[in-house]
């Protein structure tokens, strides 16, 4: 009998070294995965991070146009964990409620646009957390490297909300437009800039935050065209790759992706072009 509990001894400790072991192994492959980007049009994107969080940015998905139909359903996306919205217009909050939701992920936006949406009860308090222009959050506590930082846009912001008394459209308080710099598990940075114009603390964000992968708007008429858009690239942000948004959509917003890889012309950065439905990995 001594001899029998001794042996069973020792296989537990086998197994239990085991086991950790490839737990270890298991977190170390999570840890070295690809962040994935999925474009779902205008500013839209499905960011799926090296250790598997997804994060949605500015969810206008179903009555966009330019979304394929497969995605057209919310939960096709598959799960979500955190969604990121820029400003208060339709085309970039349209969603973020249902997917929230749906998810019961929690949305961070301009702090007075959380505000709104939960006043006019839109987002339960808990599921709208605010925050501001250079506020840093830790959004998942199983992921504490996961960080967000809002920083500055030149834009506009109101949201637009149906009353369900009067049925007529109401404008609310969209709070300052905000981008977001995204730094990931392994420490590379995405900087969604949102919708906005020029402006010189680009050149700050680009030297403080150093962000590697920049999505930029190119549509020009609401945001930069793509000569606005190029500049701000190679004289102020510098990233190792930029990915073009917000545009094909509005027929007023008319910068294409060859107008910016042209202006761009040998800027010594990775041009991504990306047709809605497509990923992109790093």
């Amino acid at each position: 009998e001594p001899h029998g509990d001794l042996s069973m001894r020792t296989l537990l400790s086998r197994l239990l070294a085991s086991f950790t072991l490839l737990l270890c192994a298991t977190a170390s492959f999570a840890q070295t995965g690809k962040t994935e980007l999925l474009w779902l049009g205008q500013a839209a994107f499905r960011l799926t991070t090296p250790g598997g969080k997804v994060i949605v940015i500015d969810p206008w998905i179903r009555t966009n146009p330019t979304t394929p139909a497969e995605y057209k359903d919310l939960e096709k996306l598959g799960k979500v964990d955190l969604i990121l919205v820029t400003h208060g217009h339709f085309d970039h909050v349209a969603d973020a409620p249902a997917l929230a939701m749906l998810h019961k992920a929690r949305v961070f936006s301009p702090g007075d646009l959380n505000q709104t949406l939960t006043v006019l009860k839109v987002l339960p308090p808990e599921l709208a957390p605010r925050m501001n222009k250079s506020g840093t959050v830790t959004p998942f506590a199983d992921a504490m490297k996961i960080k967000i930082t809002a920083v500055k846009a030149e834009h506009s912001s109101a949201y637009v909300w149906r009353n369900p008394v009067s049925n007529a459209d109401e404008v609310h308080v969209g709070g300052e437009p905000v981008g977001f710099i995204i730094e990931l598990e392994d420490g590379q940075k995405i900087y969604h800039m949102g919708d906005t114009g020029l402006f010189g603390d680009m050149k700050f964000i680009g030297e403080y935050y150093k962000p590697d992968v920049v999505l930029i708007p190119i549509g020009g008429n609401f945001t930069m065209d793509p000569t606005d858009a190029a500049y701000a690239t190679k004289e102020w942000l510098k990233p190792r790759t930029v990915i073009p948004m917000h545009y094909g959509v509005n027929p007023l917003a008319k910068g294409t992706a060859p107008q910016f890889q042209q202006a761009l012309g040998n800027a010594p950065v990775k041009l991504i072009t990306l047709k809605p439905g497509e990923k992109a990995e790093f």
